[in-house]
Protein backbone atom coordinates (compact mmCIF):
# COMPACT_ATOMS: atom_id res chain seq x y z
CA UNK A 1 0.00 0.00 0.00
CA UNK A 2 1.17 3.74 -1.03
CA UNK A 3 1.80 5.24 2.20
CA UNK A 4 0.04 7.92 0.78
CA UNK A 5 -3.02 6.29 1.47
CA UNK A 6 -2.37 5.77 5.15
CA UNK A 7 -4.72 8.47 6.81
CA UNK A 8 -6.72 8.79 9.45
CA UNK A 9 -9.54 10.82 7.62
CA UNK A 10 -12.04 8.04 8.06
CA UNK A 11 -11.44 7.37 11.71
CA UNK A 12 -12.25 11.18 12.16
CA UNK A 13 -15.19 11.84 9.72
CA UNK A 14 -16.60 8.58 11.49
CA UNK A 15 -16.12 9.42 15.17
CA UNK A 16 -17.45 13.25 14.53
CA UNK A 17 -20.88 11.97 12.56
CA UNK A 18 -22.75 13.48 14.82
CA UNK A 19 -21.84 16.66 14.38
CA UNK A 20 -23.05 17.02 11.29
CA UNK A 21 -26.39 15.43 12.12
CA UNK A 22 -26.76 17.85 14.76
CA UNK A 23 -25.50 21.07 12.45
CA UNK A 24 -28.40 19.47 9.51
CA UNK A 25 -30.65 19.53 13.25
CA UNK A 26 -30.32 22.68 13.78
CA UNK A 27 -31.11 24.12 10.41
CA UNK A 28 -33.86 22.21 10.56
CA UNK A 29 -35.39 23.66 13.87
CA UNK A 30 -34.47 27.04 12.81
CA UNK A 31 -36.56 26.62 9.23
CA UNK A 32 -33.06 28.28 7.78
CA UNK A 33 -33.64 26.51 4.56
CA UNK A 34 -36.83 28.00 4.46
CA UNK A 35 -35.52 31.06 4.74
CA UNK A 36 -33.33 31.03 2.71
CA UNK A 37 -35.19 30.08 0.14
CA UNK A 38 -37.51 33.22 0.57
CA UNK A 39 -34.84 35.24 0.02
CA UNK A 40 -32.86 36.00 3.10
CA UNK A 41 -29.79 34.88 2.26
CA UNK A 42 -26.97 36.86 4.57
CA UNK A 43 -26.13 36.47 7.82
CA UNK A 44 -27.30 39.28 8.89
CA UNK A 45 -31.03 38.56 7.27
CA UNK A 46 -30.82 34.80 8.62
CA UNK A 47 -30.12 35.80 12.42
CA UNK A 48 -32.80 37.96 12.15
CA UNK A 49 -35.39 35.73 10.67
CA UNK A 50 -33.98 32.77 13.26
CA UNK A 51 -33.55 35.38 15.73
CA UNK A 52 -30.13 33.79 16.43
CA UNK A 53 -26.69 35.39 16.89
CA UNK A 54 -25.60 36.35 13.64
CA UNK A 55 -21.89 34.68 15.00
CA UNK A 56 -23.76 31.48 15.85
CA UNK A 57 -25.77 31.90 12.36
CA UNK A 58 -22.11 32.58 10.27
CA UNK A 59 -20.61 30.09 12.20
CA UNK A 60 -23.77 26.78 11.13
CA UNK A 61 -24.17 28.21 7.42
CA UNK A 62 -20.50 27.71 6.73
CA UNK A 63 -20.48 24.59 8.17
CA UNK A 64 -23.55 23.47 6.29
CA UNK A 65 -21.78 24.88 2.94
CA UNK A 66 -18.88 22.95 3.76
CA UNK A 67 -21.26 19.72 4.20
CA UNK A 68 -22.80 20.21 1.08
CA UNK A 69 -26.33 21.49 1.72
CA UNK A 70 -25.67 24.93 0.56
CA UNK A 71 -23.77 26.98 -1.76
CA UNK A 72 -21.80 30.46 -0.77
CA UNK A 73 -21.07 33.39 -3.02
CA UNK A 74 -19.68 36.26 -1.63
CA UNK A 75 -21.48 37.03 1.43
CA UNK A 76 -24.26 35.22 0.58
CA UNK A 77 -25.92 31.86 0.62
CA UNK A 78 -28.29 29.49 -1.58
CA UNK A 79 -30.14 26.36 -1.32
CA UNK A 80 -28.62 23.74 -3.47
CA UNK A 81 -31.42 21.92 -6.24
CA UNK A 82 -31.61 18.43 -3.28
CA UNK A 83 -31.76 20.72 -0.43
CA UNK A 84 -34.65 22.99 -2.12
CA UNK A 85 -36.76 19.60 -2.72
CA UNK A 86 -35.73 17.84 0.41
CA UNK A 87 -35.25 20.34 2.88
CA UNK A 88 -37.62 23.24 2.20
CA UNK A 89 -40.71 23.03 4.31
CA UNK A 90 -42.69 24.44 1.62
CA UNK A 91 -41.74 21.23 -0.89
CA UNK A 92 -43.91 18.06 -0.96
CA UNK A 93 -41.18 16.32 -0.70
CA UNK A 94 -39.51 17.98 2.51
CA UNK A 95 -37.55 15.30 4.84
CA UNK A 96 -37.87 17.75 8.09
CA UNK A 97 -40.22 14.99 9.45
CA UNK A 98 -38.20 11.72 8.30
CA UNK A 99 -35.45 13.12 10.58
CA UNK A 100 -37.84 13.90 13.28
CA UNK A 101 -38.61 10.36 13.42
CA UNK A 102 -35.66 8.57 12.86
CA UNK A 103 -33.95 10.11 15.67
CA UNK A 104 -36.79 9.69 18.47
CA UNK A 105 -35.27 8.52 21.73
CA UNK A 106 -36.56 4.86 21.07
CA UNK A 107 -34.66 4.65 18.13
CA UNK A 108 -31.53 6.48 19.10
CA UNK A 109 -31.41 3.99 22.14
CA UNK A 110 -31.48 1.27 19.94
CA UNK A 111 -28.16 2.07 18.66
CA UNK A 112 -26.88 3.51 21.40
CA UNK A 113 -26.78 -0.37 22.47
CA UNK A 114 -25.57 -1.56 19.45
CA UNK A 115 -22.36 -3.31 21.02
CA UNK A 116 -25.06 -5.54 22.77
CA UNK A 117 -27.12 -6.28 19.57
CA UNK A 118 -23.82 -7.71 18.22
CA UNK A 119 -23.25 -9.53 20.72
CA UNK A 120 -26.97 -11.16 21.14
CA UNK A 121 -27.49 -11.00 17.45
CA UNK A 122 -30.67 -8.63 17.59
CA UNK A 123 -32.14 -5.67 19.38
CA UNK A 124 -31.01 -5.09 22.61
CA UNK A 125 -33.89 -2.83 24.03
CA UNK A 126 -36.30 -5.41 23.73
CA UNK A 127 -37.53 -8.75 23.36
CA UNK A 128 -38.85 -7.51 20.35
CA UNK A 129 -37.61 -4.31 19.25
CA UNK A 130 -39.95 -1.88 17.01
CA UNK A 131 -42.17 -4.62 15.74
CA UNK A 132 -43.50 -5.20 19.26
CA UNK A 133 -47.55 -5.50 19.44
CA UNK A 134 -49.11 -2.41 18.50
CA UNK A 135 -46.29 0.01 18.96
CA UNK A 136 -47.20 3.53 18.94
CA UNK A 137 -43.97 4.21 17.03
CA UNK A 138 -45.15 3.45 13.69
CA UNK A 139 -48.10 5.88 14.21
CA UNK A 140 -44.79 8.43 14.07
CA UNK A 141 -43.25 6.58 11.05
CA UNK A 142 -47.00 6.56 9.28
CA UNK A 143 -46.51 10.74 9.83
CA UNK A 144 -43.17 11.40 8.75
CA UNK A 145 -41.99 9.20 5.95
CA UNK A 146 -44.68 10.01 3.43
CA UNK A 147 -42.32 12.24 1.59
CA UNK A 148 -39.54 10.19 1.22
CA UNK A 149 -41.70 7.44 0.32
CA UNK A 150 -43.59 9.44 -2.68
CA UNK A 151 -40.84 8.43 -5.04
CA UNK A 152 -40.44 4.92 -4.60
CA UNK A 153 -44.81 4.83 -4.19
CA UNK A 154 -45.14 6.31 -8.06
CA UNK A 155 -42.40 3.80 -9.11
CA UNK A 156 -44.69 0.50 -7.93
CA UNK A 157 -47.91 2.27 -9.13
CA UNK A 158 -45.78 1.91 -13.10
CA UNK A 159 -45.54 -1.46 -11.95
CA UNK A 160 -48.51 -2.19 -10.60
CA UNK A 161 -50.93 -0.50 -12.73
CA UNK A 162 -51.01 -3.00 -16.06
CA UNK A 163 -52.72 -1.35 -19.11
CA UNK A 164 -55.78 -2.71 -20.36
CA UNK A 165 -56.48 -4.20 -17.09
CA UNK A 166 -58.34 -1.18 -15.21
CA UNK A 167 -60.22 -1.54 -11.65
CA UNK A 168 -57.55 -3.52 -9.54
CA UNK A 169 -57.89 -4.90 -6.23
CA UNK A 170 -55.40 -4.27 -3.71
CA UNK A 171 -54.25 -5.07 -0.40
CA UNK A 172 -51.92 -3.03 1.21
CA UNK A 173 -50.04 -5.00 3.83
CA UNK A 174 -49.23 -3.47 6.93
CA UNK A 175 -50.35 -0.01 5.16
CA UNK A 176 -48.60 2.65 7.37
CA UNK A 177 -49.09 5.84 5.91
CA UNK A 178 -50.87 4.36 3.14
CA UNK A 179 -49.17 6.01 0.20
CA UNK A 180 -48.68 2.93 -1.85
CA UNK A 181 -52.21 2.17 -2.07
CA UNK A 182 -53.19 5.43 -2.50
CA UNK A 183 -50.58 6.35 -5.45
CA UNK A 184 -52.07 3.07 -7.21
CA UNK A 185 -55.71 4.77 -6.70
CA UNK A 186 -54.68 8.30 -8.25
CA UNK A 187 -52.85 5.89 -11.32
CA UNK A 188 -55.97 3.66 -11.50
CA UNK A 189 -59.32 5.94 -10.88
CA UNK A 190 -61.12 1.87 -10.59
CA UNK A 191 -58.65 0.57 -8.31
CA UNK A 192 -60.51 -0.66 -4.93
CA UNK A 193 -57.18 -0.70 -2.02
CA UNK A 194 -57.62 -2.33 1.48
CA UNK A 195 -55.40 -0.81 4.16
CA UNK A 196 -54.19 -3.33 6.66
CA UNK A 197 -52.55 -2.32 9.63
CA UNK A 198 -52.99 -1.40 13.35
CA UNK A 199 -55.66 0.88 13.72
CA UNK A 200 -54.27 4.05 15.39
CA UNK A 201 -51.79 3.61 12.27
CA UNK A 202 -54.94 2.97 9.71
CA UNK A 203 -56.04 6.87 11.06
CA UNK A 204 -52.78 8.37 9.42
CA UNK A 205 -53.29 6.72 6.05
CA UNK A 206 -57.01 7.42 6.57
CA UNK A 207 -56.47 10.91 6.56
CA UNK A 208 -53.91 10.44 3.43
CA UNK A 209 -56.19 8.91 1.41
CA UNK A 210 -58.80 11.55 2.15
CA UNK A 211 -56.34 14.30 1.22
CA UNK A 212 -55.46 12.35 -2.24
CA UNK A 213 -59.03 12.08 -3.11
CA UNK A 214 -59.60 8.48 -2.95
CA UNK A 215 -61.20 7.72 0.30
CA UNK A 216 -64.38 6.54 -0.80
CA UNK A 217 -62.26 3.58 -2.44
CA UNK A 218 -59.97 3.15 0.48
CA UNK A 219 -61.06 0.25 3.04
CA UNK A 220 -59.53 -0.47 6.01
CA UNK A 221 -58.58 -3.97 7.71
CA UNK A 222 -57.40 -3.27 11.48
CA UNK A 223 -55.15 -5.70 13.04
CA UNK A 224 -51.94 -7.77 12.84
CA UNK A 225 -51.10 -8.83 9.47
CA UNK A 226 -50.42 -12.36 11.15
CA UNK A 227 -53.70 -12.99 12.66
CA UNK A 228 -56.50 -11.40 10.26
CA UNK A 229 -58.14 -12.95 7.76
CA UNK A 230 -57.04 -10.85 4.41
CA UNK A 231 -59.41 -11.60 2.49
CA UNK A 232 -59.54 -11.83 -1.46
CA UNK A 233 -59.10 -12.36 -3.85
CA UNK A 234 -56.71 -9.18 -4.93
CA UNK A 235 -54.98 -8.49 -7.92
CA UNK A 236 -52.44 -6.92 -6.04
CA UNK A 237 -50.75 -7.56 -2.67
CA UNK A 238 -48.32 -4.68 -1.46
CA UNK A 239 -45.57 -5.82 1.28
CA UNK A 240 -44.04 -2.70 1.44
CA UNK A 241 -40.98 -2.30 3.94
CA UNK A 242 -42.03 -4.87 5.88
CA UNK A 243 -40.05 -7.78 5.52
CA UNK A 244 -37.13 -6.74 6.70
CA UNK A 245 -38.83 -6.62 10.01
CA UNK A 246 -38.60 -10.57 10.51
CA UNK A 247 -36.18 -13.88 9.94
CA UNK A 248 -36.65 -15.81 6.95
CA UNK A 249 -39.45 -18.58 7.68
CA UNK A 250 -41.77 -15.57 8.83
CA UNK A 251 -41.11 -13.70 5.92
CA UNK A 252 -42.23 -16.90 3.97
CA UNK A 253 -45.41 -17.58 6.53
CA UNK A 254 -46.63 -13.46 4.99
CA UNK A 255 -45.62 -14.86 1.55
CA UNK A 256 -48.06 -17.97 1.90
CA UNK A 257 -50.76 -15.48 3.15
CA UNK A 258 -50.34 -13.10 0.13
CA UNK A 259 -50.08 -16.41 -1.97
CA UNK A 260 -53.57 -17.32 -0.48
CA UNK A 261 -55.14 -13.97 -0.78
CA UNK A 262 -54.66 -13.45 -4.70
CA UNK A 263 -56.34 -14.27 -7.10
CA UNK A 264 -55.17 -17.39 -10.30
CA UNK A 265 -53.06 -14.34 -12.32
CA UNK A 266 -52.04 -11.93 -9.24
CA UNK A 267 -48.88 -10.51 -7.72
CA UNK A 268 -47.43 -10.09 -4.43
CA UNK A 269 -44.92 -6.65 -5.11
CA UNK A 270 -42.63 -6.13 -2.57
CA UNK A 271 -40.54 -3.15 -1.62
CA UNK A 272 -37.35 -3.59 0.52
CA UNK A 273 -33.66 -2.39 0.43
CA UNK A 274 -31.97 -5.65 -0.93
CA UNK A 275 -28.27 -5.38 -1.17
CA UNK A 276 -26.24 -7.48 -3.42
CA UNK A 277 -25.30 -10.75 -3.03
CA UNK A 278 -21.79 -9.44 -1.41
CA UNK A 279 -23.92 -7.59 0.80
CA UNK A 280 -21.86 -4.60 0.63
CA UNK A 281 -23.31 -3.22 -2.38
CA UNK A 282 -25.14 -0.28 -3.06
CA UNK A 283 -23.84 0.67 0.19
CA UNK A 284 -26.65 2.68 1.23
CA UNK A 285 -29.03 -0.37 0.77
CA UNK A 286 -26.59 -2.69 2.36
CA UNK A 287 -26.09 -0.94 5.36
CA UNK A 288 -29.72 -1.11 6.04
CA UNK A 289 -29.33 -4.60 7.67
CA UNK A 290 -27.25 -2.12 10.38
CA UNK A 291 -30.65 -0.76 11.26
CA UNK A 292 -32.28 -4.02 11.41
CA UNK A 293 -29.51 -5.69 13.69
CA UNK A 294 -30.12 -2.80 15.91
CA UNK A 295 -33.76 -2.01 16.20
CA UNK A 296 -35.60 -5.64 15.96
CA UNK A 297 -34.98 -9.26 16.90
CA UNK A 298 -34.53 -10.94 13.73
CA UNK A 299 -34.64 -8.72 11.09
CA UNK A 300 -31.99 -8.26 7.88
CA UNK A 301 -31.71 -6.99 5.00
CA UNK A 302 -32.15 -9.58 2.36
CA UNK A 303 -30.75 -10.38 -1.02
CA UNK A 304 -33.02 -10.80 -4.34
CA UNK A 305 -31.78 -14.43 -4.16
CA UNK A 306 -33.27 -15.00 -0.93
CA UNK A 307 -36.67 -13.42 -1.59
CA UNK A 308 -36.78 -15.68 -4.34
CA UNK A 309 -36.54 -18.56 -2.47
CA UNK A 310 -39.06 -17.53 0.11
CA UNK A 311 -41.45 -16.46 -2.96
CA UNK A 312 -41.29 -19.84 -4.34
CA UNK A 313 -41.42 -21.77 -0.94
CA UNK A 314 -44.90 -20.52 -0.63
CA UNK A 315 -45.95 -21.48 -3.95
CA UNK A 316 -45.29 -18.07 -5.94
CA UNK A 317 -44.13 -19.32 -9.98
CA UNK A 318 -41.22 -16.69 -10.51
CA UNK A 319 -40.17 -13.40 -8.86
CA UNK A 320 -38.78 -10.49 -10.87
CA UNK A 321 -36.35 -8.03 -9.59
CA UNK A 322 -36.90 -4.06 -10.06
CA UNK A 323 -34.06 -1.05 -9.40
CA UNK A 324 -35.98 1.49 -7.90
CA UNK A 325 -33.01 4.31 -8.97
CA UNK A 326 -32.67 6.90 -7.65
CA UNK A 327 -33.56 5.46 -4.61
CA UNK A 328 -31.89 3.29 -2.46
CA UNK A 329 -34.79 0.96 -2.68
CA UNK A 330 -35.84 -1.96 -5.31
CA UNK A 331 -38.67 -4.23 -5.89
CA UNK A 332 -39.65 -7.71 -6.36
CA UNK A 333 -42.64 -8.87 -8.19
CA UNK A 334 -43.64 -12.44 -7.23
CA UNK A 335 -46.24 -14.06 -9.66
CA UNK A 336 -49.10 -16.52 -8.83
CA UNK A 337 -49.10 -18.18 -11.68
Amino acid sequence: MNQNEISPALFFETVSGYERTEVLRTAIELDLFTKIVEGKQSVTQLADACQASPRGIRVLVDALTIIGFLRKEGDRYQVTPSTNVFLNRKSPACLAGVLEFLHTPNIRECFYQLTAAVRRGGTAVSDEGTVSYDNPIWVDFARAMVPAMLAPAKMLAEIAVVAGKPGLRVLDVAAGHGIFGITIAERDPRAQITALDWPNVLAVATENAQRAGVADRHKLLPGSAFEVDWGGPYDVVLLTNFLHHFDLPTCEQIAKKAFAALAPDGRAITLEFIPEPDRISPPATAMFALTMLATTAHGDAYTFEEYQRIFAAAGFGKSEFHSLAPTNQQAVVSHKS
